[in-house]
């Protein structure tokens, strides 16, 4: 028998994390919840370990003997801690499975490096150090109230990852960062993507998937179509999920899979098993959203989207011409994200008499826009109902500058990488939506119906400027080099 003690060290709040950062967040949701995450419960035990034995470097040792080779916590209740005084002796003498101590130590380490800390690197350097253990024990048990310590269930190599964006086109670009995280992380698995049909083609073209499915989002109350999609799911054999969705649709399909079979899942649906844990992630803007959400399963860091080159040619219009790509449409049921049409007419006729070809695009159905803009400057030229998606990014790749409402086509043109002016009413907050990057320029009004052309005009010859356009050239470079976690 076992002999035990009692101890009782100092719990790990959130408040012991700056607030605003990625640990703060994690404890404060665990904090709100009854059912707690593996890695939060992982994490006080250790620091009240930790704690309770002095901080000392044999405390370490003791803490990475508890997660790697057997464990010292015999019970958790409440405040206090049940430890071995066998396990506590043994942690001193010489331990066998290198790469697991060694595993163990760097998340003691990293553990104590995030305490404080606002270096969101050091934040994802714990939830990495967390999957690392992973592969080689069940955090699981290593949880529970009377912790145990068993071996992780063998990795399959490659592993097959399933990522899920399904709409709208906006949102789709503003998950490219997080595509090329995953890309990069899972470098050696096979990845795939599951989006709806308008994307499908697009998202082919990007390089970042080795499949792409469609889904055709089943109603509730087609079992036929469920069925077809719950086959498409299993069939597919998939380890981790990562929902980039976040909806309630995507998280539903989380019981597709069944209970017994559920793959590890990233996002909100319950019972995920690496949940993005952020009770204010509802009030961030998407991009922040993603890129915690990915950090908070082990991916670190998030690159602001990057619009890969993709093979389209110019139309030959265009060939060897300074133009400028206008955006007059957005979605047809939200008519307040419309700057007046005839404005960006204004614009046209004044951009034209600069030296600008203007090109106007958009979707189809959008054609009596291009209309309402012709009388002002007939030399523009429509291209609306007439580009793919690829065409639309090399499009915005080679403008001199795109000016659009708050649209999916804006997200485009800043992933593109050219300079962007982007129109915002009441409608929608930039705060939580606004394209992100250094030659991105936010012009935002209550009403748009209250922006008058010049000065929108002005904001777009001040981008288009040749000293404004080196500088943001130099500074996009720097964000595509830092990423979004800078």
């Amino acid at each position: 028998m076992r002999l035990g003690a009692w101890l009782k060290g100092r719990g790990l709040r959130a408040a012991d994390f700056p607030p605003g950062t990625p640990l703060n967040a994690f404890f404060l949701w665990n904090e709100a919840r009854g059912r707690r995450d593996r890695r939060y419960l992982i994490a006080r035990d250790i620091y009240r370990l930790l704690t309770a034995l002095g901080e000392s470097e044999r405390a370490r040792e003791i803490c990475a003997s508890h997660l790697a080779v057997r464990p010292v916590i015999l019970r958790r209740f409440g405040n206090r801690l049940l430890v071995s005084r066998e396990g506590i002796e043994a942690a001193g003498r010489p331990l066998e499975r290198g790469d697991r101590i060694a595993t163990s130590r760097r998340l003691v380490d990293r553990l104590l490096a995030g305490i404080g800390a606002r270096d969101r690197a050091l934040h994802a350097a714990l939830f990495a150090a967390f999957e690392e253990l992973a592969l080689e024990v069940d955090l699981a048990a290593l949880a529970r109230p009377r912790p145990r310590l068993i071996d992780a269930a063998p990795s399959p190599r490659p592993r097959r990852i399933l990522v899920i964006r399904l709409s709208a086109f906006g949102d789709f670009v503003q998950s490219l960062g997080p595509f090329e995280a995953i890309r990069r992380h899972h470098a050696a698995d096979s990845v795939t993507l599951l989006t709806t049909a308008p994307f499908a083609d697009f998202a082919r073209e990007l390089g970042l998937f080795d499949e792409v499915l469609i889904d055709r989002r089943p109603k509730a109350f087609d079992l036929k179509g469920l069925l077809v999609l719950r086959r498409t799911l299993k069939g597919g054999r998939f380890d981790r999920v990562y929902d980039l969705q976040t909806s309630q649709r995507s998280s539903a399909y989380r019981r597709l899979w069944g209970v017994r079979d559920q793959p590890q899942w990233s996002g909100i649906a319950w019972g995920s098993s690496h949940p993005h844990a952020n009770l204010e992630r509802d009030g961030q803007h998407t991009l922040e959203k993603q890129a915690e959400q990915l950090l908070m399963a082990g991916i670190y860091p998030t690159p602001l989207p990057r619009l890969p080159a993709l093979a389209r040619a110019l139309p030959p219009a265009l060939q060897g011409r300074d133009f400028v790509l206008l955006v007059p449409g957005s979605s047809p049921h939200r008519p307040a994200k419309r700057w007046p049409a005839e404005r960006f007419g204004k614009v046209a006729q004044a951009l034209f008499a600069a030296g600008y070809l203007p090109v106007v695009v958009g979707a189809a159905g959008e054609e009596p826009l291009a209309a309402a803009i012709r009388p002002f400057c007939p030399q523009a030229l429509d291209l609306v109902g007439r580009t793919d998606l690829p065409l639309l990014g090399t499009l915005a790749r080679c403008a001199r500058l795109t000016i659009a409402n708050d649209t999916g086509a804006a997200h485009l043109a800043a992933a593109a990488g050219g300079p962007l002016v982007v129109l915002f009413s009441a409608d929608s907050d930039p705060a939580r939506c606004a394209p992100r990057g250094s030659a991105v320029r936010i012009l935002a009004v209550p009403d748009l119906t209250d922006l008058d052309a010049d000065r929108v005009l002005g904001e777009a010859m001040a981008m288009l400027a040749p000293s404004a356009m080196s500088a943001t050239n130099s500074a996009a470079e720097g964000v595509t080099a830092r990423g979004l976690e800078a």
